[in-house]
């Protein structure tokens, strides 16, 4: 048997030896202003606030599925800007690195006419654009590189509608061709080559999506449209509101992380859980006071979140059905008025909740685990959207 040189065996040792590493744990909170052209990355952990970014006009945020980029849809400005977070996770298997650097503002904008409604799915980014009645369609990864290809997708006139890139499918709106303003009425589903797969799917006062799992649900009227992917092209399949609901309808839909779920708004006060595989899909949470905002926490899978406008943090058990908790934050924020006056927004960082207080310009933070204020960090301004991206992973 042949003897490793010294040198030899020293590199055996070396990469027989697991790497040093760290668990570092990194949470960032990007804010836009209610009414001027601004974007605040704040460092959710600390609580300090780590870059102002300028864009065009005030900003609606979205966060992609991977959490590395945020985009800032500005309605009134006809354009799109993108910003890179600074955390990005690689999967390893048994563990996930993760890398932490400087949040900035990325040389892509994406313009057109009214932009509205923002949809990744796998990785696959469509923005609909309202005044053209068009989405144009990219990848996450190449708007980091800065070199994106972008694909359009029209649809018949300008209206206020949404798309899914679906792998080789496109999912977009059908437009109530009678009456453009009004709300769009079905779903078509296009190819790669603009054809059309099968018949629209009626859809009528289509207003909504998300994604839970592998399901996405659209919002309509009278039902939910649930779509799943069967390899040659997406299964669209029909779930009709229960009898006994009272009326009305879901028009926002958040889809539940780690429970396969979906939470939406219904009528003013009241939320609505949704589980499309139950024999009961419909189970309504009736509010106390009407409600303003909403969301779910993606690490504590069985709670949900809701802000109503007596001022109150509520939270929901997801598997009971019901509100379990809640904690005044701050002055009573009226319903009545503007749709898009100033009121709180919520969005969760870790284990921390946080929820915008626009008139007093505060960022409250509520302890998740506790159900109690941690602290209240002042914004410049009038905080209005947030989005929040993080997580842990192993430092090498």
């Amino acid at each position: 048997m042949k003897h490793l040189t010294a040198a030899a065996s020293a590199l055996a040792l070396l990469s027989a030896t697991p790497a040093l590493s760290e668990e570092v744990t990194a949470w960032r909170l990007f804010v836009s202003d209610h009414e001027k052209p601004v974007v605040h990355a704040i460092d959710a952990v600390v609580g300090t606030r780590i870059a102002t970014f300028d864009v065009t006009a005030p900003a609606r945020l979205y966060r992609s599925e991977a959490g590395r980029t945020v985009f800032a849809v500005q309605g009134k400005g006809d354009t799109v800007a993108a910003i890179s977070s600074g955390i990005s996770f690689g999967d390893h298997g048994d563990h996930g690195d993760i890398d932490v650097e400087a949040p900035r503002l990325l040389d892509i904008r994406f313009d057109g006419k009214k932009p509205s409604h923002f949809v990744d799915h796998g990785g696959d980014i469509a923005l609909f654009f309202d005044g053209e009645g068009k989405t144009r369609i990219f990848n996450e990864t190449d708007v980091l590189s800065g070199k994106p290809d972008v694909r359009e997708v029209a649809t018949a006139a300008p209206h206020h509608g949404l798309a899914v890139a679906f792998g080789d499918h496109v999912l977009v709106t059908e437009p109530n061709r009678e009456a453009p303003d009004e709300l769009p009425v079905g779903i078509r589903v296009v190819g790669r080559d603009g054809a059309m797969v099968g018949d629209v799917h009626a859809c009528p006062d289509l207003h909504g999506e998300a994604t839970s799992g592998n399901l996405l649900a659209i919002a309509c009227a009278d039902r939910l449209l649930i779509v799943t992917d069967k390899g040659d092209a997406p299964d669209v399949a029909t779930l009709r509101y229960d009898a006994d609901l009272p009326r009305g309808k879901s028009t926002t839909l958040i889809g539940g992380r780690g429970l396969q779920y979906f939470l939406g708004n219904y009528g003013p006060s009241a939320v609505v859980l949704i589980d499309p595989a139950a024999e009961d899909a419909f189970r309504l949470v009736e509010l106390p006071t009407r409600r303003v905002h909403f969301a779910v926490d993606p690490i504590r899978a069985k709670f949900a979140y809701v802000f109503t406008e007596d001022g109150l943090l509520r939270r929901i058990d997801v598997l009971a059905g019901r509100l379990d908790a809640e904690l005044r934050l701050t002055d009573p924020y009226s319903m009545d008025g503007h749709w898009s006056d100033p009121r709180p927004r919520i969005a969760v960082a870790g284990d921390r909740i946080f929820v915008s207080d626009p008139l007093k310009g505060v960022l409250h933070a509520v302890d998740a685990a506790s159900f109690e204020t941690v602290e209240a960090m002042a914004i410049e301004g009038r905080p209005f959207n947030l989005v929040a991206v993080g997580g842990t992973g192993e430092r090498h």
